[in-house]
């Protein structure tokens, strides 16, 4: 019965560890891929706030609220 244990126990050390170095390869990979990533596709800067964006925001506001408006007005 002891031996039953011991094998146990050294087969949950080698389940842990082949889990362990699994997911600490999979963070260097994460780590390398983030790294390649950002050398060779740079974020843009933002643009500045008074651009012709704005007025696309104001239009995507006002549809998103009348659309509300509408599906409340469905209900009654």
């Amino acid at each position: 019965m002891e031996n039953m244990v011991a094998e146990s126990f050294k087969y949950m050390i080698l389940g842990m560890g082949i889990v362990f170095v699994f997911l600490y390869t999979m963070v260097l990979v994460l780590q390398l891929q983030a790294k390649l990533i950002a050398k060779y596709f740079p974020e843009k800067p933002a643009e500045p706030a008074g651009d012709k964006s704005s007025g696309l925001d104001k239009k995507k506001v006002a549809a998103v609220i009348a659309a509300i408006q509408h599906h409340k007005n469905l209900g009654k």
